[in-house]
């Protein structure tokens, strides 16, 4: 049986926003991960609040506009009533919500951390399948690309990285893995294990020589 690895991908903040403050001299906006609501009527106005990191101005992206009270179920409007984290993250990190206001996130803004288990040599030797079958969890999209994933999780250098790729060893989404692909949720990368235990192997071989050297 062929054992998946998970690697989880977890964002600890909301992108900034790229956008200059009529206040002051800065161009970046962080959300607050509260909402304002305003009802009229029957219609409601929602909107994700942002403030600027330098004097504290504030930015309304718009969520829903003009929309029926009766559309947005009562478990939803009372999460944005409660200023809910977690919807407000879903919105913050949203893309088609930034192209709908005409704003753009500065994606680098984001930091995280990524939860993996170690494979050692010794492990991947012990293992029987040719291929070694891996899944990227990750809530949110941030345009991180896979290749960034890969050589945290497998702990390879640039030129590692790039002989793996050269190998053609490394599957993501049963397609051969080129460095412009960013992760999905879900996505799975399938590595030939042989071609991974000679990386390895190859990075034991160097600090061996470099100790001859020394």
């Amino acid at each position: 049986m062929n054992t998946q690895h998970i690697w989880e991908i977890k964002a600890k903040n909301t992108p900034l926003l790229k956008k200059k403050c009529n206040q002051c001299n800065s161009d970046r906006f962080q959300c607050s991960d509260k909402f304002r609501l305003n009802a009229q009527k029957k219609n409601i106005d929602i909107w994700l609040i942002y403030r600027c990191i330098k004097c504290n101005n504030t930015y309304n992206m718009t969520v829903f506009s003009r929309i029926r009270t009766e559309s947005v179920s009562k478990e939803i409007f009372n999460k944005f009533s409660e200023n809910d984290t977690e919807i407000a993250w879903q919105y913050a990190f949203s893309r088609e919500m930034m192209r709908k206001n005409n704003v753009e996130a500065d994606w680098e803004s984001v930091h995280y951390e990524i939860l993996y288990p170690d494979l050692t040599v010794e492990d991947l030797i012990n293992m029987k399948n040719e291929t070694i079958s891996f899944q990227i969890q990750s809530l949110f999209d941030f345009n991180m690309r896979v290749s960034t994933v890969l050589r945290t999780c497998l702990g390879l250098s640039s030129s590692k990285l790039n002989f793996l790729l050269d190998s053609s060893a490394v599957y993501f989404n049963q397609k051969l893995l080129q460095k412009k692909y960013k992760i999905t949720n879900g996505a799975h990368i399938e590595i030939n294990r042989h071609a991974l235990i000679n990386i390895y192997l190859m990075g034991k071989a160097d600090v061996c020589l470099n100790m001859v050297d020394d």
